[in-house]
């Protein structure tokens, strides 16, 4: 199962997921997780909150950031966003990888909102929140990843 996380700038959210997926499932042979931004600058490094946040979880973070591409659509089995804009933005650029594509709230059956807010430019407080909402989903995720056979 190769998984493929993507926010905006893959400075906050999508590698904050792709980290803490990580390290939930360590010891978990057959999933590779990368992460990307549909608006991303190549080489880009993490926001020094998102490695703060992590660090509070005990996960260290060496990243730099990459747009999404085609290679990168065709290598993930499964690509979850954090926004339904962000899905909307990968469905018109790659109407035929739609089958594989939904916010992450989605996939993991989350009812109500399905946007995982963004902490872009805010305080380490606003950081924490979003790695806490994101650890909660990914958990259900592993959960999924652990105990289900086939998610299709």
């Amino acid at each position: 199962m190769r998984i493929l996380f993507v926010c905006t700038g893959n400075t906050c959210r999508s590698p904050m997921a792709e980290a803490l997926l990580r390290d939930k499932l360590k010891g978990v042979a057959g999933v590779e997780i990368k992460s990307a931004g549909v608006a991303a600058f190549d080489g880009e490094k993490a926001s020094e909150n998102t490695l703060l946040a992590l660090e509070q979880r005990g996960i260290q973070l060496q990243h730099s950031a990459q747009r999404l591409t085609g290679d990168l659509m065709k290598w993930a089995d499964l690509v979850l966003t954090m926004t339904r804009g962000h899905k909307q933005v990968i469905c018109d650029l790659y109407p035929d990888r739609v089958d594989k594509v939904f916010t992450l709230k989605q996939y993991v059956g989350w009812r109500g909102d399905e946007d995982v807010a963004d902490p872009y430019g805010g305080s380490l407080e606003m950081y924490t929140i979003c790695a806490d909402e994101l650890n909660q989903l990914l958990e259900e995720l592993r959960e999924i990843l652990t105990t289900s056979p086939s998610r299709e």
